[in-house]
């Protein structure tokens, strides 16, 4: 491996490590087997998760709410639920992530509320 390949990846590990405290095992699964794919992926996952005191645009909270309803938008329940807690952890409101989700049936419909949006303010929920 490159050293280039190896400080991507290295930057893109602390990435996950600075803002959920883990690596998911999905990308544990990627570092192994592509982990070039995963450098390329972890530059890019470390520009937009940068908070403002670090040159971002927008704070911690709402990117993790942003991921949280792009991923329950797109069917992916686990990572809403995931994306939305680390929200709520940042300072989410319950009440600004239901006004959220609340969006994502306007352009998802009523079955992205009931197959994922429940489910992620059940989640969040019950970590109160």
């Amino acid at each position: 491996m490159s050293d280039i390949t190896q400080a991507a990846l290295d930057k893109g590990v602390a990435s996950f490590m600075a803002t959920s405290g883990r690596v998911p095992p999905s990308y544990e699964v990627l570092i192994e087997h592509a982990p070039q794919a995963f450098a390329g992926y972890g530059l890019m996952r470390d520009f937009v998760m940068r908070s403002p005191e670090n040159g971002g645009a927008l704070d911690i909270k709402t990117k993790e709410l942003i991921f949280a309803l792009l991923d329950t938008l797109a069917g992916q329940k686990d990572g809403a639920i995931a994306h939305a807690k680390l929200a709520v952890k940042n300072g989410l409101t319950m009440a600004e992530l239901t006004e959220g989700l609340v969006q994502v049936i306007i352009v998802g419909g009523i079955p992205t509320w009931n197959s994922i949006g429940v489910e992620v303010i059940a989640a969040c929920a019950a970590e109160e």
